[in-house]
């Protein structure tokens, strides 16, 4: 890759799995040989304590950058981390008015925005589905997707789940189910692809999660 893409988590709300979809979806793309850059913006440092967490000797796939500079310092640290990546992943505070999350969409090439199937989550997600189609009025390279996660296998959730395909951001093909694999995974600091057989649904998931979200970029990964 000649510039490498930088791909922005982003929700209005916690619980959503930001962190979540960041961390699983950085090491799979390291299983496919990429160099991955994880920024950390978010004050509850999840994606950094997540990367502290693994064993010794058994480090997380990706780097981890914690920033708590200000955030018109961003554009400085992403060019430094530009040139050693292939892709760099920003896990954004839980506010689209936080203005590291504002700082961050103003370099984003895709914003993936997790959504959990509930009727307060799809009603955050409006608000966040507003500012990226505003700001593609002046950007238009900027994308943005919606990605189910934490999924259930319930009625509510499949109602919910038809509600997004009215929204104007595509909603990708993949999704993330509602598994114990995501949490074990965070708890030992690797990824779903750290726990063997056991994790082969999540594994799979995630797998295509990474092939979606490469599809969006318009790489090879």
């Amino acid at each position: 890759m000649a510039r490498a893409p930088i791909v922005t988590l982003i929700s209005q709300k916690g619980g959503a799995g930001k962190t979540t979809v960041t961390m699983q979806l950085a090491a799979g793309l390291a299983r496919r040989g990429r160099q991955v850059e994880v920024v950390d913006l978010d004050m509850q440092e999840s994606a950094s304590r997540w990367a502290a967490a693994a064993l010794p000797g058994h480090p997380f796939p990706a780097k981890v950058h914690l920033f708590t500079q200000a955030p018109l310092e961003l554009p400085d640290k992403l060019a430094k981390w530009r040139k050693r990546a292939d892709v760099i992943l920003l896990d954004c505070p839980p506010s689209i008015d936080h203005p590291r999350t504002l700082a961050a969409l103003n370099h984003t090439d895709l914003a993936i925005i997790p959504v959990v199937p509930s009727p307060t989550d799809l009603w955050s997600t409006r608000a966040v589905e507003r500012l990226i189609v505003s700001l593609q009025a002046t950007r238009p390279g900027l994308r943005g997707v919606l990605v189910p996660n934490r999924v259930m296998r319930t009625s509510l959730a499949s109602d919910v789940m038809a509600v997004m395909q009215e929204f104007d951001l595509p909603v990708l093909s993949t999704l993330l189910n509602q598994r114990t694999a995501y949490a074990q995974s965070a708890a030992i600091g690797g990824s779903v692809f750290d726990l063997g057989s056991a994790a082969q649904p999540a594994q799979l998931e995630v797998l295509r999660l990474v092939s979606a979200v490469v599809k969006q970029l318009g790489v090879k990964a």
